[in-house]
């Protein structure tokens, strides 16, 4: 992803996030945690989330972004950032990475970001522990806010996420899955925290409910997108691209939408059930990616994620021009350029 330009118009504020959550991490007298926490920080993603709640938020007040005035060699002063919504966004962000820690033990991962997992390195009891550990951090910060609106906006999405998991455990191996039940896991597990993170930034800039309303629509649909990409790449990526080892939905009994609709193509089903079934073998994992790329299943998928995309930038034709709107269609694009690439890796 083209983070790093996307990201520009809040190149500042990203940093006070970040600096946010390392504050939050040092607050414990324990080394033995300390330890854990230093650990997790020396890898810190991509901060997708919490550039959602920054980007909306100002894109919802319609600020300019401070690039032209630095082209121009100016010397005025960028906007300023509340305290809350800086907070807001590390919450969001912990939040995020308390659910790929649990994510971690329920999937029996061991790698995260090209480095060992927190459940390899130090098991699932600390996992699961450290995992609670972040939520409480989290919401502790979003009691900072005083906002019991955004409160509940993120809240709800929490819960949302929890369900979605234990949902999509519960349909694990389950060879009958409908396309219907596979969005609703993933727009509750992955979708609701995008669309919670730009609805929550929106809240904080004192814009009209209908920003509000565009800017949760938008987070849904890219994070609807995202997630299906990322179950593509799941299946269609490698190992230094992903940052863990490839399969890991089709070996913990997933069905994710590139093979639902191979199933809904294929025409010999028997055979491609029975692969499904063999999620423990590595050559059913590889025969099916082979009959996945060599079919149609790929292009609708990929057409599938661009509805989505397409959706998502639709809804953000309510908000005025910005650089930070700029920025959230680019994310949308960038989308669309990951799925679009896949190709490259068959």
């Amino acid at each position: 992803m083209r983070l790093k330009e996307i990201y520009y118009p809040i190149k500042r504020e990203l940093k006070e996030v970040e600096s946010t959550i390392e504050t939050s991490l040092s607050e414990t007298k324990h080394d033995s945690i300390l330890k854990v926490n230093r650990f997790l920080l020396e890898a810190p993603g991509k901060r997708l989330r919490p550039a959602l709640v920054i980007l909306s938020a100002k894109a919802a007040s319609g600020h300019k972004s401070t690039r032209a005035q630095e082209h121009k060699g100016t010397r005025e002063k960028p906007q300023s950032t509340s305290h809350q919504l800086i907070n807001i966004a590390a919450a969001i962000e912990l939040i995020h990475t308390a659910s790929l820690i649990h994510d971690d033990v329920i999937d029996h991962a061991s790698l995260r970001h090209n480095r060992p997992s927190v459940n390899s390195k130090w098991g699932q009891d600390m996992s699961i522990a450290f995992g609670d550990y972040l939520y409480s951090k989290a919401f502790e910060l979003i009691a900072t806010c005083g906002n019991t609106d955004v409160l509940k906006c993120i809240s709800q999405a929490a819960s949302l996420m929890c369900e979605g998991e234990l949902l999509q455990v519960c349909e694990r191996e389950n060879i009958s899955l409908l396309k219907e039940r596979y969005l609703l896991i993933i727009k509750n597990k992955t979708a609701g925290l995008f669309a919670a993170s730009c609805q929550a930034g929106a809240m904080l800039s004192n814009s009209p409910k209908d920003i509000h309303g565009a800017l949760k629509d938008y987070g849904l649909n890219i994070g609807i997108a995202f997630q299906i990409t990322d179950d593509c790449m799941d299946l269609f990526g490698k190992k230094e691209d992903l940052g863990k080892t490839p399969g890991a939905d089709f070996k913990m009994g997933e069905l994710t939408l590139p093979v639902l609709n191979l199933l809904s193509q294929i025409k010999d089903k028997r055979r491609l059930l029975a692969l499904v079934k063999q999620s423990d073998k590595q050559g059913a994992f590889k025969e099916i990616k082979q009959a996945a790329m060599n079919s149609e299943a790929l292009v609708k998928t990929k057409e599938e994620v661009g509805g989505y995309i397409r959706k998502a930038k639709n809804g953000l034709n309510k908000l005025d021009d910005s650089d930070f709107k700029d920025s959230l269609f680019s994310l949308a694009d960038d989308i669309v350029e990951r799925v679009a690439d896949i190709n490259a890796h068959s």
